[in-house]
């Protein structure tokens, strides 16, 4: 299950409000480094993928792990860009679909809804699981019963 949109815009402006923020910094580039499945509405998605792109430091290698420029005037521009031309975030944003940003999402957004957030980010919907569950068991009879079934032949010396 992804984030829901009152979680997603809570992220997007914690990732927006308190990139300098030396406490923050690492939460933010973790954030950044998550896959964009996790945030359900597809505007918001959009606004994640623009700062992912936009935040991302350059790589000598690919075999380098992602770097991030957080915190500093490069970042501030940054987000300073999507709100002002929403249209360089995505083609149908509006200046109401980013106006959000850079504002701080307040004093409950703390070190207990970050790790909050980050289960719901990657937690998966009970009915999925139910419908996983049930495909894994019935796959199992059949392996088990060929396996069963190699076993009774008598092997000849």
């Amino acid at each position: 299950m992804a984030l829901n949109i009152e979680l997603g815009k809570k992220m997007l402006q914690l990732v927006t409000s308190r990139f300098d923020d030396r406490h923050w910094r690492k939460r933010i580039e973790k954030t950044l480094s998550l896959p964009q499945s996790g945030v359900s509405d597809p505007a918001q998605q959009q606004i994640f993928m623009y700062l992912k792109v936009g935040l991302k430091a350059y790589k000598s290698r690919r075999a380098d792990p992602d770097s991030w420029i957080i915190g500093g005037f490069a970042t501030k521009e940054v987000i300073e860009r999507a709100k002002h031309q929403p249209k360089q975030v995505g083609a149908d944003l509006t200046q109401d679909d980013v106006a959000f940003l850079g504002t701080d999402p307040g004093a409950e957004v703390d070190e207990a809804w970050w790790d909050e957030m980050l289960v719901q980010w990657f937690d998966v919907p009970e009915e999925e699981k139910a419908a996983e569950g049930e495909s894994e068991e019935q796959e199992q009879p059949a392996e088990s019963g060929s396996a069963a079934s190699s076993e009774r032949k008598p092997t000849k010396a």
